[in-house]
């Protein structure tokens, strides 16, 4: 059985037949790089600072450690505020700690060395007057949010209109490119922050709704000139981050009924282009929302955080059935540790591998504590153990 990337993405996730399992990552910390730089196991030019999803030096990153491929390999139309605001030092306070106005508005303080997300201090969106005159200014649809993109390959990254469209239109390439749909809730939670989300949909509900639809009917409409030009894409991608360890950060019954029919509307156009698996991106416990992403189209969870509740495809397969697929919930921990620990991991997810329509996945960027041979031993010993031939 002769196979690439593409065509193994596709079987596995729609429960047929592949030669072996892909080698899948999500990215690096910066300071991961860095220090695998120090320790000699890779250039300068391979730096955390020159990083990027899926862009030719995280594939020859992933290369030298034996992966396959990066999952977050998007073509990403601007669907998002345009331009975003400048960042603005604010204040400076006498521990050297700053008050910034960030990329989408936000007040928050800047620690030099802090490795979390920045404290948030305000929101420049706050109500209809600051909607209207600072945000739906920048959320008009343009053409120029899809030609000016870039396409990510393994050589280079390429304008769509130079060169970048004819890669897409190739269905011999083997890479595989998904297709960036959008956030439909995450980024609003990003510019109101979450107290102020609450807060407005109590004090001004068709504000609510009017932000809600406003980014809905920006997403579809990047979508759709995308998929016009005749591009062909391996998934959908949508990103959230609409959840903490306890559960969502948004009442699921509204998310269902305001956010839900947005989701549909993209997800049926890419089941009309083709398209049939489609990815979220959020982190926390998710498990109350995914009946609302499950019923409008939404199938592949990425990734499955192993985190301190301990997610796993297994029970969301139980009770939803094989219409849930899923990439992450490797747990890299892992790669802190030694040799055993990687074996038990590889261990621990080969009952999860056959349940089908499942690729493994280290959660998010692997971090600093990481081990370069570590990292290597369990891309070589995952390949051998998941192998079909």
């Amino acid at each position: 059985m002769s196979m690439n990337n593409r065509t193994r993405i596709k079987a596995i996730l729609n429960y047929k037949d592949y030669d072996r399992m892909p080698v899948v990552h999500f990215g690096f910390w910066s300071d991961t790089l860095d220090k695998w730089c120090e320790q000699g196991h890779l250039s300068l030019e391979e730096s955390g600072k020159n990083w990027g999803d899926a862009k030719p030096i995280d594939k020859t990153i992933g290369d030298k450690l034996g992966f396959d491929f990066n999952w977050y390999n998007t073509f990403s139309p601007d669907i998002s505020i345009r331009p975003v605001f400048k960042r603005e030092v604010l204040q400076v306070h006498e521990d050297g700690s700053r008050e910034v106005r960030n990329y989408c508005g936000n007040i928050e303080l800047e620690k030099d060395g802090a490795g979390s997300i920045p404290a948030e201090i305000d929101h420049l969106l706050k109500n209809r007057q600051s909607w209207e005159e600072y945000f739906l200014p920048k959320l008009k649809f343009t053409e120029d949010r899809i030609y000016k993109s870039l396409v990510n390959t393994s050589q280079r990254m390429l304008p769509l209109l130079d060169g970048g469209l004819e890669y897409l239109k190739n269905e011999q390439r083997s890479e595989h490119v998904g297709l960036y749909c959008g956030s439909l809730f995450g980024n609003i939670r990003n510019w109101l922050g979450v107290e102020g989300l609450s807060y407005l949909y109590i004090d001004d509900e068709k504000l609510f709704d009017e932000i809600i639809d406003t980014v809905g009917e920006l997403s579809f409409k990047c979508v759709e000139t995308v998929l016009s030009t005749g591009a062909k894409f391996d998934f959908g991608h949508f990103w959230e981050d609409i959840c903490f360890k306890n559960g969502p950060l948004v009442n699921p019954s509204v998310f269902e009924s305001k956010v839900g029919p947005h989701y549909k509307r993209i997800t049926v156009l890419l089941n009309q282009n083709g398209i049939d698996i489609v990815s979220l991106d959020c982190d926390g416990l998710i498990d109350a929302l995914i009946p609302t992403w499950l019923n409008n189209g939404v199938n592949t969870m990425f990734p499955i955080e192993v985190g301190t509740w301990n997610a796993s495809i297994q029970p969301w397969r139980e009770k939803y059935g094989r219409q849930l697929r899923g990439v992450g919930g490797m747990n890299k921990t892992a790669f802190a540790r030694d040799y055993a620990a990687i074996d038990a991991e590889i261990e621990r997810l080969k009952p999860l591998v056959e349940l089908g329509g499942y690729i493994p996945c280290p959660d998010h960027r692997i971090p600093p504590d990481a081990k370069w041979e570590n990292v290597q031993y369990y891309c070589e010993k995952f390949r051998r153990a998941f192998s079909q031939s």
